[in-house]
């Protein structure tokens, strides 16, 4: 579990690529009450370093949060300390009864679990289901085909005001794969680390038609509220019959 989002990409993430959480927060916090969840446990799954969980604190509900990264749960701890955060793939957890369930930014899409495939995201839908209350929701969103175009290779940076992240693109029969290399300085030095992170991409209908499948009433969205997802990404508001 230590191979994904590492200390100084975790930190880097936090530090600069909390858009998507604190501007998705408020249309998600409307969503879950347009459902009648005005309290309760929300758990949500991949929930990076708490940006999110910190909204959902805000608002009065309890919240559980679950995150393969060690670097990550860390930082949440440390923002949100009255949220519980447990260390483990999404995929595995245990999801107790709960109102609400959310999965934000593409979370479902990584392979860092090896044995991801189509009956493993079916068997988290399911559980899913089954922890959910009558009329709770399970909200989240999917990277799409399209991420890059196909035979070809993206590069860009980004920095900070003590790193630098530089990430390469490519997609090749529906998986995209970042190769990531941050420099964040440490002391009076910079430190270099990299990694790789694939994610299976998917087709909205194709995830909109299991979920009903499974059972849920489902909603197709391209942003929560105000906040509209960069191209080729789908949300979702699958919400479990009273």
């Amino acid at each position: 579990m230590k191979g994904w989002y590492g200390e100084d990409l975790a930190y880097i993430h936090d530090a600069g690529f909390g858009d998507f959480a604190r501007g998705s927060a408020p249309g998600i916090l409307e969503i879950l009450d347009r459902n009648g969840i005005r309290e309760g446990l929300v758990v949500d799954l991949g929930c990076g370093s708490g940006l999110w969980a910190r909204e959902l604190a805000k608002a009065g509900y309890r919240v559980l949060g679950v995150d393969i990264s060690e670097a990550m749960i860390e930082i949440a701890r440390n923002r949100v300390p009255e949220a519980e955060f447990r260390v483990a793939s999404l995929f595995e957890a245990e999801i107790p009864r709960c109102n609400a369930v959310t999965a934000l930014g593409e979370v479902l899409n990584y392979l860092f679990d090896p044995n991801h495939d189509d009956r493993t995201l079916t068997t988290l839908f399911r559980r899913v289901y089954d922890a959910l209350a009558p009329g709770g929701v399970f909200v989240f969103d999917i990277a799409e085909p399209g991420q890059v175009a196909w035979g070809t290779t993206t590069r860009g940076f980004t920095e900070g005001e003590d790193w630098v992240v530089l990430v390469e693109k490519e997609e090749d029969r529906g998986t995209l794969t970042r190769r990531i290399t941050t420099f964040r300085k440490v002391g009076e030095h910079y430190r270099r680390s990299d990694e790789v992170h694939r994610q299976r991409l998917y087709e909205a209908q194709d995830i909109a038609a299991e979920l009903r499948r499974v059972g849920f009433q489902v909603r197709t969205r391209r942003g929560y509220g105000r906040y509209t997802l960069p191209r080729a990404r789908a949300a979702f508001v699958a919400r479990k019959p009273l």
